[in-house]
C-alpha cells in the first residue's frame, strides 16, 4: 500500500515548519502571544491588566464619545452676524482662562474670562461628510482612469491580439510597474509633484487600478472562447471586428466585476492616501490623531466604516443586476 506521505514530503513539510519557527522568531510573536496570554489572563484576574489591556481602555476612554459638534470663539469669525446664525447653531458664553502680564508685579498670571463662542451642534459631522464626499469623488475619478486606460493596455497585453512580442512585453512590464508601486508610495511622489490635495489621490489610485485591472482585463480577453473568434475571421473580420464582435460580449460580465471591486477598495484606500496628505477624510484623520483629538478621530473612523458598509450592499446589488 503506498503510503500517504513520501519521506520528501515529510522532510519538505518538517523543513518548512522549521522555517516558520525562525520566522516567528525573527517576527516576535513570542512576545505577542505573550501579550495575549496575559490579556486573557487580566480577565480572569491571574495577571495584571496587559499592554494590550492598557492601550483599549485608553482609546476607549479618549476616543468616545465621539465628537459631532463644533466650536469656536466668535472673536475669530470674520464678518460675524449674531442675527444669521448657522443652522441647528446657537451661542454659548463660555468661562475661558488666559495668561497676562500683571503691570504691577510683571509677572504672569492667568485670568479668567468670558467669550461668546458659536457652537454648531453638527459642524463637524457636517465637515467630515463633505471629506468623506470628496474621498468618494476621489475613488469615482481613480476608477474611471483606471478602467479607460486599461481596456487599451489590456488589449496590448494580451497575446492573442498584441501587435507584436515586444510590445506585449513592454506593456506588461508597465502594468507589473503600476501593481508594484503601493499607492501610499505612489501618493507621496504624487503630493510632492501636485502638492496637497485630491488630484495627487486620484493619480496614484488610478496607476494603481491600472495595475490591476490591466492584467485581469487582458486575461479575459485571453481566455475567451476562440470558436466564435475563429468564424468572424474566416468570415474575413479584422482583429478590432472581433475584439467588438466576439470578446467583448464574453468578458463583459467579468468585467464589470472587476470594476465594482476596484471602485470599493479606491474607496477605502482613499482614506490611507488622505493620511500623506491626498485628500479626502484620510488627511483630516491624520490631523486630528497627531493632535491627540481622538475623540474626533472616533466620529471620522465610524463614518469610514458607515460609509464602506454601505458601499459594500450598493455593490452588491449592483453586481447581481449587471452580472
Amino acid at each position: 500500500m503506498k503510503p500517504a506521505f513520501s519521506a520528501k514530503s515529510l522532510a519538505i513539510v518538517i523543513l518548512a515548519f522549521a522555517l516558520l519557527a525562525v520566522s516567528a522568531k525573527r517576527m516576535e510573536l513570542d512576545s505577542l502571544a505573550g501579550e495575549i496570554a496575559n490579556l486573557a489572563g487580566s480577565f480572569v484576574g491571574l495577571s495584571e491588566t496587559s499592554q494590550i489591556g492598557r492601550s483599549v481602555e485608553r482609546v476607549s476612554t479618549e476616543m468616545f464619545p465621539v465628537t459631532i459638534s463644533e466650536a469656536k470663539p466668535v472673536s475669530k469669525i470674520s464678518n460675524f452676524d449674531p442675527d444669521d446664525l448657522p443652522l441647528f447653531s446657537y451661542l454659548e458664553t463660555r468661562n475661558v482662562e488666559t495668561n497676562r502680564v500683571n503691570s504691577d508685579t510683571l509677572e504672569i498670571e492667568t485670568v479668567m474670562t468670558e467669550e461668546v463662542w458659536l457652537v454648531e451642534r453638527f459642524g463637524y459631522l457636517t465637515l467630515l461628510i463633505a471629506k468623506m464626499i470628496e474621498t468618494f469623488e476621489i475613488a469615482i475619478w481613480a476608477t474611471l482612469m483606471a478602467v479607460a486606460a486599461s481596456l487599451m493596455l489590456s488589449v496590448l497585453a494580451a497575446h492573442n491580439f498584441t501587435p507584436h512580442g515586444t510590445v506585449y512585453f513592454m506593456t506588461r512590464s508597465l502594468i507589473s510597474f503600476f501593481r508594484a508601486v503601493p499607492e501610499i508610495i505612489s501618493a507621496l511622489f504624487m503630493v510632492l509633484a501636485f502638492g496637497f490635495g485630491p488630484v495627487a489621490g486620484i493619480l496614484a489610485l488610478g496607476f494603481h487600478g491600472m495595475g490591476f485591472l490591466g492584467k485581469f482585463y487582458a486575461e479575459e480577453i485571453e481566455s475567451a472562447d476562440r470558436k466564435p473568434q475563429e468564424a468572424l475571421a474566416a468570415m474575413g473580420a479584422g482583429p478590432f471586428r472581433i475584439l467588438r464582435l466576439a470578446v467583448w460580449p464574453q468578458a463583459l460580465p467579468a468585467f464589470t466585476a472587476l470594476s465594482i471591486y476596484i471602485l470599493d477598495r479606491n474607496v477605502r484606500m482613499a482614506t490611507v492616501v488622505g493620511l500623506v496628505g491626498a485628500g479626502g477624510i484620510g488627511q483630516e484623520l491624520k490631523g486630528r490623531y497627531d493632535l491627540f483629538e481622538y475623540d474626533r478621530v472616533g466620529t471620522a473612523l465610524i463614518l469610514i466604516f458607515i460609509t464602506i458598509l454601505l458601499l459594500d450592499l450598493a455593490a452588491a446589488q449592483l453586481r447581481k443586476r449587471l452580472v
